[in-house]
């Protein structure tokens, strides 16, 4: 297996953003996303990002408006894409260098997916894109942490505040659904989505991670 060769590489005033490929002992070139030495996600291991998105598709009966918090190298998203049922796509993401680089094929499979017609793409902090929302959604996916308990960027825990959930409770249609995806176990996230929604849940699922398995957990709630 060969080491990982930097391929881009952004800064911004939240830090370093290095898009990173290496090849597997198969032979198959992967392209991993690490933000601020932190490792984000890669294309080898899709599994929670794909889970993300259908655990939540099938819990609502009409999902046409869907709200995807982060755009990472979008694996939720295409997810969501591959449900005739969605009619409209908004994904929210911070890093501008990010969607350039799915915009300019910097991620092969990037140009493809952002020109499905039912794809909007807001260069925005996510909170602030709730906070200026001015309607409802029926579904709302929020992956731009590693979790509550690891974050990517130190700011980013007022996204899991009482406060914030609160406003992502408003950003839903009557029945609609929140999807909050976590590298670890978050009980505390989960007491607060219960306090928010009145009822809340947790699923776990087994994941290779580079060859190391490791469990990530949904945490779902719906108004």
């Amino acid at each position: 297996m060969d080491l990982p060769a930097e391929i881009a590489r952004a800064e911004s005033e939240r830090g370093e953003l290095v898009l990173r490929r290496r090849t597997t002992e198969t032979g198959a070139d992967v392209l991993e996303l690490r933000a601020n030495g932190v490792f984000v996600m890669d294309t080898l291991e899709t599994t929670s990002e794909i889970e993300l998105a259908a655990v939540a598709l099938e819990l609502v009966p009409d999902p046409r408006d869907v709200v995807i918090g982060g755009l990472g190298l979008g694996f939720t998203l295409q997810r969501v894409l591959a449900d005739p049922r969605v009619e409209q796509v908004t994904v929210v993401e911070v890093e501008e260098a990010l969607i350039a680089w799915m915009r300019d094929g910097t991620v092969p499979h990037g140009p493809a997916l952002l020109a499905d017609r039912r794809v909007r793409i807001v260069n925005a902090d996510i909170a602030m894109a709730v906070a200026e929302a001015r309607r409802t959604h029926d579904l709302v996916l929020l992956d731009v942490d590693n979790g509550p308990g690891y974050l990517v960027h130190d700011d980013n825990a007022t996204l899991y505040s009482p406060a914030m959930l609160a406003q992502l409770r408003g950003l839903l249609d009557n029945a609609g659904v929140l999807v909050v995806w976590a590298a670890n176990k978050a009980p505390d996230l989960l007491a607060r989505l219960e306090d928010v929604f009145g009822d809340a849940e947790e699923r776990s699922y087994d994941v290779l991670l580079q060859d190391r398995p490791e469990q990530y957990h949904l945490y779902l709630a719906r108004r």
